[in-house]
């Protein structure tokens, strides 16, 4: 069990949650969302969420810092995102599941009220640029003094020390320093970044989340909070360690793009088909390969070795030639239930109405009809529940929220009086 101290809040926030996702399931066109009927049975297990009674402090930033919050949030954190007055809203649009309280953290009084509720948090989750925190009166040995529990999670791009620690950088400046970079692109051209997935969300926002995790869990040991530093160039690095553990053997011997898991294999790369779609191969292994052969009704031995790098270009051409001459939608019948290993490339659309992922009930729905994937992994016992809500308001929920941190109404009052917060819940006419 985390080692939490118990709030009355906790349960009626699981209640709210409970509430916002509307016993959410499974429907009849496969998404989850509000208002399907298999899930309200499991109302004990999902009151019990993996994380419920966590209460994280984000302070607001760009993707990752949010990808991470957001993550906390699905698996049943109490997440408040602390937001500047007079900021436009989350640019992510990685809100799902928190509450935002406008808090102006260059004024004393609001850096005062942040620490004092940073007593009371079990997570802090900070995603500014080495040294910032420490202006602000808000470091680590600050807040770790007023509350030994507390998990100081710090996501940034080049982490707390080192030369380029107080410098600007995004995902592509992350992904190049990491090293993998240089493996990403075409023979003969220069490297590209894949989207800003991979620096940004996988070595920035999923390692934190990983760190925030093993933090707390080791906090049920020892009763003590810990500093994570959480960075973009090494968490991409870690996620490449097969790339370094491998990067003497023959896999990686060809320049760029000319590899077996980069685009140089013919049997391991997209093919545009018919109707200007794709197709993806990923058929390595002979028996794999074997099968793509025979879906293309080609014949083994009138082609080359498979490992034959001399001869991989020309195969590709061949293969190319192949795929060209039927649509997605009839390669898809030719290699769907085959081992294959071919899929078609969806669209985003697409993936979103696929049988396997309608089957699964992969992507949820909000109540503004906006789809997005389901969080990931499954829990048998206790799943996530995204929240369905709209996302919120800039500063709606600041009184809501200083109230659950022990602050009186004569406190927030004076707080307002002297625009250190601000609220931005709507309020009926009456």
């Amino acid at each position: 069990m985390w080692e939490v101290r118990k709030r009355p809040a906790s349960l009626a926030v699981a209640r709210r949650r409970m509430k916002e996702a509307g016993c959410a399931g499974s429907g009849s066109d496969g998404l989850y969302k509000a208002g399907g009927a298999p899930s309200c049975s499991a109302f004990g297990p999902r009151l019990a969420m993996a994380l419920r009674g966590i209460r994280v402090v984000e302070l607001a930033g760009l993707a990752p810092g949010p990808f991470c919050g957001m993550i906390l949030a699905d698996f049943g954190a109490e997440v408040v995102r602390v937001d500047r007055p007079g900021s436009m809203g989350d640019v992510s649009f990685l809100s799902r599941g928190k509450r935002s309280l406008a808090l102006d953290l260059k004024r004393p009084t609001g850096a005062a009220v942040l620490r004092r509720m940073c007593a009371r948090a079990d997570v802090l989750l900070e995603p500014f640029r080495c040294g910032v925190m420490e202006k602000l009166q808000l470091g680590p040995e600050t807040l770790l003094k007023d509350n030994s529990k507390l998990i100081y999670a710090r996501l940034s791009g080049f982490g707390q020390s080192g030369s380029f620690s107080k410098v600007a950088g995004h995902d592509i400046n992350y992904l190049a320093l990491s090293g993998v970079l240089s493996k990403i692109g075409k023979s003969g051209e220069n490297p590209y970044p894949p989207l800003n997935l991979l620096a940004d969300f996988g070595g920035g926002g999923l390692m934190c989340t990983l760190g925030i995790m093993l933090a707390l869990f080791e906090r049920t040991r020892s009763g003590q909070g810990q500093v994570i530093d959480s960075n973009m160039v090494e968490g991409t690095a870690y996620l490449s360690s097969f790339l370094w553990k491998t990067q003497h053997t023959w896999l990686w011997e060809q320049p760029r793009g000319q590899n077996l898991l980069d685009g140089g294999a013919p049997f391991y790369t997209t093919y545009r088909t018919a109707d200007g779609e794709f197709m993806a191969v990923g058929a390595v292994e002979p028996q794999f390969y074997q099968l793509l052969v025979q879906g293309l009704g080609l014949k083994s031995d009138e082609l080359p070795d498979q490992l034959s790098i001399a001869d991989w270009p020309d195969m590709k051409k061949k293969f190319a030639d192949v795929f060209a001459k039927k649509t997605k939608a009839e390669w898809c019948q030719i290699f769907d239930g085959t081992d294959a290993c071919v899929t078609p490339v969806l669209t985003i659309e697409e993936a979103l109405h696929h049988s396997h992922n309608r089957e699964r009930a992969s992507f949820i729905m909000d109540e503004e009809q906006r789809a997005s994937p389901r969080p990931a992994p499954q829990l048998s016992r206790t799943p996530a529940i995204p929240s369905v809500k709209r996302d919120f308001f800039i500063g709606e929920h600041t009184e809501e929220v200083l109230r659950e941190f022990g602050f009186s109404q004569e406190e927030i009052n004076q707080l307002h009086a002297e625009k250190i917060i601000e609220s931005k819940k709507l309020r009926a006419n009456l």
